[in-house]
């Protein structure tokens, strides 16, 4: 046996007095075929540098290493991040696992410049995580995370779409998403009260702008979803000194100032950044 089943999960979960909380987002992993699947999924290569975040009692680590990759894992909860090498060193004895026990949203360095990025990620802090690891790793270029179905369709979600939001454009800065399956709640424990999805991502090539046009193009997609009813010349008028100041901003890029953020790419965005950023 290289994976955890149900009898081991809860075992090691007594073994270190840990109940599963809400506010840590941890629902463990505890069916071996999902994890194979998720693992396909992602595309996981032999010798491959995964990057997994919230790795719990271990289920999707091994699975992970069981593909033949080496595995940084990011643990916030000090007594799973002590565990989870014994576990691994009993039932896959070598496999090159490093772990670090830290806070997913604070670590700004990480060992082997990881390629890939697996997780069944803390539903509650999903997105800011994605988000975190994107902007400051750059050697991640693709990967699969499992995430509430609510959260994964607004990741994937197009323009023009009523789910489309802030999460999808700034995750649509980086790179493409796909939503790759659904995930049933019986192979969680303890069983959540909500859907999951597996998303895919691929980054781009390259940036499509610098990184203080990022921030700046950021802080005009929350503006613009703050208030998503209402016409981005007035949604936008706040934060660019007036309406009058945001229908220039907006005509001078190309966008109608009569729009609503949820008609605009991530591209148009950026243009509206670039001539607020050139006034």
């Amino acid at each position: 046996m290289s994976l955890l089943g149900p009898a081991e999960i809860r075992d090691l979960a007594d073994l270190l007095d840990v109940q599963p909380t809400k506010k840590l987002g941890q629902n463990f992993v505890v069916d071996a075929n999902t994890v194979r699947r998720i693992v396909k999924v992602a595309k996981v290569a032999e010798g491959e540098h995964v990057v997994e975040v919230g790795p719990g009692l271990g289920s999707l680590t091994l699975g992970l290493l069981e593909a033949g990759a080496s595995v940084v894992a990011v643990e916030i909860d000090h007594r799973l991040a002590e565990q989870l090498p014994r576990t691994v060193e009993l039932l896959q004895p070598g496999a090159p696992l490093t772990v670090v026990s830290a806070d997913a949203m604070r670590i700004m360095e990480l060992p082997g410049d990881p390629t890939r990025l697996v997780a069944n990620l803390p539903y509650n802090i999903s997105v800011p995580v994605l988000l975190h690891l994107l902007e400051h790793f750059e050697s991640i270029r693709a990967g699969v995370v499992m995430v509430q179905a609510e959260v994964g369709h607004r990741l994937a979600a197009e323009p023009g779409s009523k789910i489309y939001g802030s999460p999808s454009v700034k995750a649509s800065w980086y790179g493409t998403w796909r939503t790759a399956g659904t995930v049933s709640r019986q192979v969680f424990w303890p069983v959540p009260n909500v859907d999951s999805v597996l998303v895919g991502f691929d980054r781009r090539e390259e940036a499509i702008g610098t990184e203080e046009e990022r921030v700046l193009t950021f802080s005009i997609v929350d503006a613009a979803f703050q208030q998503r009813r209402k016409m981005l010349r007035q949604s936008l008028g706040q934060l660019l000194g007036g309406s009058a100041a945001a229908t220039d901003a907006m005509t001078a890029a190309g966008v109608a100032p009569t729009a609503r953020g949820e008609e605009l790419t991530v591209h148009d965005f950026l243009r509206i950044a670039r001539q607020v950023g050139s006034s």
